[in-house]
């Protein structure tokens, strides 16, 4: 992404390039989704793909969920983590998606998120 003007505190434009590198918009991307689904952005892909002018995000990545044993035990244990894991993928694309677009000023069409594994985790997130 790259714009041909800037400006500086007072208001004034300023000539020349800035240009975010794919590299970075990919280390955002993979932060984003860590921070909205509860894993480390070493576990997370991303990819970026044109989307009509656009970018789009692709993600793939593990989630985190309590034991079966432990739902067994305290089904609330689910709401401890954010709820089941399809209602917690559809909120994770629009926090991502605007994570993204306001960090980056980048304009993605659509946020796609393929849930590659599970993680288990003996506590829930807190909010």
């Amino acid at each position: 992404m790259s714009t041909t003007a800037g400006t500086v505190a007072g208001g004034t434009a300023m000539a020349g390039h800035n240009r975010i590198s794919t590299q970075a918009l990919t280390s955002l991307a993979r932060t984003a989704a860590a921070e909205a689904l509860g894993v480390p952005p070493h576990e997370v892909r991303a990819e970026w793909a044109d989307d009509g002018g656009l970018l789009a995000l692709s993600l793939v990545l593990p989630i985190r969920i309590p034991s079966l044993a432990a739902v067994l035990r305290d089904p609330g244990r689910v709401t401890g983590f954010g709820g089941p894991i399809w209602d917690r993928a559809v909120a994770a694309k629009a926090t991502i998606l605007t994570r993204v677009t306001e960090l980056s000023g980048a304009q993605l069409s659509r946020v796609d998120i393929r849930i590659s594994g599970v993680a288990i985790s003996e506590g829930g997130r807190v909010r």
